[in-house]
């Protein structure tokens, strides 16, 4: 997730100046075998050198969704669905070898100056993982529903992601909240169709009573309440401590459909 280190600047083009990509689910709890369909991906360079790790969902036997500013820049990715990435090591191959491997794609909107107008990007597989349950894509305008009901704070999302657990101001702190374990947070909405999100976001809470999502949580599924329905993907955060707000990337928009479906 991206962070935005200045928060109440006057117009959209001001506030999303200096926002970050996010990180990890924060005050959240162990997922277990609860979204095995969840993967901790690493993007490497054309020599297979790793360079930074996310969070995505497999939507498919052959397509991995997560958000574009994991996968521009990279020309591999390697992924690995274990609930506990950190207990493999080294037995599991992290950060060179993983379970499935693939082909990166990003939005071609995509501009990293501006990255949350279009941050969405994919990767499709080598070879494809059969499992029980995937993802699964929201219809067009589907979250549209939420702002105009009363009680937005009553709306629930499901984010999961392998990222920091917490994250302090202290230089060495991350240290001891790194393990690449798969969490889970249940976040409330806070804006939606307004705001600093305009149609292309959420807001969703960061706190100590709902968890939400950190840095290495990227592209990360947040799924409407309890479902497997992924409302979008985990995109920027507004502080460097991952907290008080997230920012998640909608799929519920039907250029971001059409998108995806040609690599379906």
């Amino acid at each position: 997730m991206k962070k935005l280190m200045t928060a109440a600047l006057a117009t959209l083009a001001l506030t999303f100046a200096g926002v970050g990509t996010a990180g990890a689910v924060t005050d959240g709890e162990l997922d277990g075998e609860g979204h095995p369909y969840v993967g901790l991906m690493v993007a490497q360079d054309g020599d297979g050198n790793p360079m930074w790790r996310c969070s995505g969902t497999l939507i498919s036997p052959t397509v991995f969704l997560t958000a574009g500013h994991c996968t521009d820049g990279a020309d591999h990715v390697e992924i690995w669905f274990d609930a506990d990435v950190e207990g493999g090591i080294p037995d599991n191959g992290y950060p060179l070898t993983g379970d499935a491997s693939g082909t990166p794609y990003t939005h071609p909107d995509y501009d990293d100056a501006a990255f949350y107008l279009a941050d969405l990007g994919l990767v499709v597989l080598d070879e494809p993982v059969d499992m029980d349950t995937y993802g699964e894509l929201p219809v067009a305008g589907q979250l549209d529903q939420y702002a105009t009901k009363r009680g937005q704070n009553t709306v629930f999302f499901t984010a999961v992601g392998y990222g920091l657990q917490e994250s302090f101001p202290s230089a060495a702190a991350w240290k001891e909240n790194n393990e690449r374990v798969r969490m889970v947070s249940y976040p409330k909405l806070n804006q939606i169709n307004g705001g600093i999100v305009g149609d292309f976001s959420l807001l969703l809470s960061n706190n100590a009573h709902t968890g939400g999502t950190c840095f290495g949580d990227s592209g990360g599924p947040n799924f409407i309440k309890d479902t497997n329905v992924i409302a979008g993907v985990t995109s920027f955060g507004l502080n460097s401590t991952c907290g008080g707000t997230g920012g998640v990337f909608r799929v519920d928009q039907a250029e971001e459909l059409a998108w995806i479906a040609g690599y379906m």
